[in-house]
């Protein structure tokens, strides 16, 4: 009897657990110019957020936010470098890369899911979420039908597949529709590789509909689209968007797959902060025309770590900020911004019904500055030399992130006009340990003046930091450190020794502290903060120069005084009760400094 009732209990508590996740099972299809869910049209109201870019314990808050403001879809990334950083080596469980949880959560407050896995897919992201160890082989392309690079689609593809095949529509799960890679029509035209990847999809039981998202212009279009998906356009907002599009393609729906209530900021520029009248009267046109649409992105969040992308224009590269903020209506650190209110408003009147209450804020703390101290510097953690006849860049030593130390004699040409071929992306240069100057990619730089010396072969240092790869158009491959050659005088410099610096959390929790001198720049510091409660804080570095944070291991991501970023994002999680450790690598502060917390990114 006892064992009978025990299994009873058993099987209950299994159907309880399943149930969480579980709901009736649905069909969702496309008909020619509709969406139908259970066979009747459905309006895709979708807010976008991406996993990665928020910390695990507020996925569910940030899921609630977007439903509290009247979505009934969330639109995520998959970025493929965050969950294969080496070949074959997949992590879709730790912490925020459990994608699946993810979308469980969404699913559980009654929500539908659009899913955007790439395997390109821009986002203001490090490479467009390809990973970086393609870059090792040299002549690679990207984004078609080169076997090397689709070796790994097909192996990441196959992968995904396995995570996400459960919890499509057809198998009881909440994800509508697959996107087939992103915006293919803003870079290129082979339909081969568009349509090899739909169907790689397929063969690895993906059978929910799938969709594109490109321009909406005829060339993007032509360029970017595959037979039978829905037209996303990046983005629809009037008549003639969506004329045009069903105009090419009439035989399947069309919907605003990108809609922007916000924009992205680079280092350097002043913050993007568009009027939020245009996305309200965008908005309020799909809502009475009865468009579907997705806002991008309704939460950004953060870019931690490495992770960061950027542009090519300008002078040729710029570089994104650690802050995803975007201008969105849910802030960075998940508060309800003006715009939200706006936004919830115009889409609660459209739905007649009341929507459900808007979550509580995660707490926040500050702390008054505490001192920051140097306490050793790269120059005495310098890991064993590569010799090389040439630099090479990062990825030919198996190195995809963080700093390189290029060092040379100079036999022959010892002073004059030294230049970088090509640099990626900003270098400090030291002449016989003597800090000379910096050369910055944003600003076109690769030529610096270097002066005599009065000893009889100088040793030549270049120290270059590797900042986000470009995302977006023809400039993806963006190798990083020095890319081709060194010249003096026109000179082709011969004989490096190249220290890798990848900056990993393991190697930050390694470092020991030593009694060099402090007076050459590229040094560490430490401090020290204590809490009586933990919540989310924005670490201030406006008293420093340029380099990364990390709070107790986690590495906030880079911090730079061109601004107009001046506060990184810490989460809650990150924290504890008592004493607190900061680490700062700063490639320009030699003295002691200090730093505080904040409860705002401004």
């Amino acid at each position: 009897m006892r064992i009978h009732l025990l299994a009873h209990l058993l099987f209950i508590a299994c159907c309880f657990t399943q149930g969480a996740y579980a709901q009736e099972k649905h069909t969702f299809a496309l008909s020619k110019t509709d969406f139908l869910l259970d066979s009747q049209p459905f309006q895709i109201i979708s807010g976008e957020m991406h996993p990665a870019r928020i910390p695990r314990e507020y996925w569910k808050h940030r899921i609630q936010m977007a439903k509290a403001m009247g979505c009934n879809t969330i639109a995520a990334y998959v970025f493929w470098n965050y969950h294969e950083q080496e070949p074959g080596a997949f992590d879709f469980s730790s912490t925020n890369h459990n994608v699946a949880e993810f979308i469980k959560m969404v699913q559980a407050e009654g929500m539908w899911v659009l899913l955007r896995p790439g395997p390109y897919v821009c986002a203001e992201w490090e490479f467009g979420g390809l990973p970086p160890y393609l870059l090792r082989t040299p002549d690679i392309k990207v984004r078609c039908m080169d076997p090397r690079y689709m070796e790994a689609v097909e192996r990441y593809v196959k992968a995904l597949s396995a995570q996400v095949k459960p919890l499509l529509v057809t198998n009881g799960g909440p994800i509508l529709m697959v996107q087939v890679e992103n915006e293919y029509g803003s870079y290129g035209n082979d339909k081969a590789y568009l349509n090899r990847l739909k169907a790689l999809w397929e063969e690895n039981g993906i059978n929910v509909p799938f969709y594109t998202a490109d321009g909406p212009a005829v060339p993007n279009l032509e360029a970017g689209t595959v037979a039978g998906a829905a037209i996303g356009l990046d983005s629809g907002g009037s008549d003639a968007d969506f004329n045009l599009a069903a105009s090419l393609y009439p035989g399947v729906p069309v919907f605003s797959s990108e809609s922007y209530p916000g924009w992205l900021t680079h280092w350097g520029e002043q913050w993007a902060r568009p009027n939020k009248e245009g996305i309200l009267r965008e908005v309020k046109y799909l809502l009475d025309n009865e468009r579907s649409f997705n806002l991008y992105v309704i939460h950004g969040g953060t870019n931690f770590g490495f992770t960061a992308g950027a542009n090519s224009g300008g002078k040729g590269y710029e570089p994104d900020l650690t802050s995803y903020d975007y201008d969105a209506p849910i802030s960075e650190q998940g508060v309800a911004t003006e715009k939200y209110m706006e936004l919830r408003r115009i889409i609660g009147n459209h739905l007649h019904k009341a929507l459900p209450r808007i979550p509580a804020p995660i707490p926040t703390v500050s702390f008054s500055a505490v001192p920051l101290i140097p306490f050793t510097s790269i120059w005495e953690q310098l890991p064993e030399a590569v010799h090389s006849a040439q630099p090479k860049p990062f990825e030919a030593y198996g190195q995809d992130y963080g700093f390189m130390l290029y060092r040379t004699r100079l036999v022959g040409h010892k002073s004059g006009k030294l230049v970088i071929t090509d640099l990626h992306d900003y270098a400090t240069i030291y002449l016989n340990g003597q800090y000379m100057g910096k050369l910055d990619r944003r600003l076109g730089e690769n030529t610096f003046e270097l002066p005599k010396t009065d000893v009889k072969e100088p040793v030549l240092e270049i120290l270059v930091e590797g900042m986000g790869r470009i995302n977006f158009a023809q400039h993806i491959i963006d190798r990083k450190g020095i890319t081709d050659r060194v010249t003096l005088n026109g000179m082709t410099l011969m004989s490096w020794d190249v220290f890798g610096l990848p900056m990993t959390e393991k190697y930050i929790q390694g470092l020991h502290a030593t009694s060099g001198t402090t007076a050459k720049p590229g040094q560490f510091f430490k401090a020290t903060f204590k809490l009586s409660r933990v919540g989310d804080t924005y670490i201030d570095f406006t008293r420093l120069k340029k380099g990364i944070i990390w709070v107790n291991g986690h590495n906030l991501g880079r911090y730079w005084d061109i601004g107009p970023q001046n506060r990184l994002y810490c989460p809650a999680g990150w924290l504890k009760k008592g004493n607190n450790e900061i680490v700062v690598f700063d490639l320009h502060q030699v003295g002691p400094s200090s730093i505080s917390g904040a409860k705002t990114l401004e």
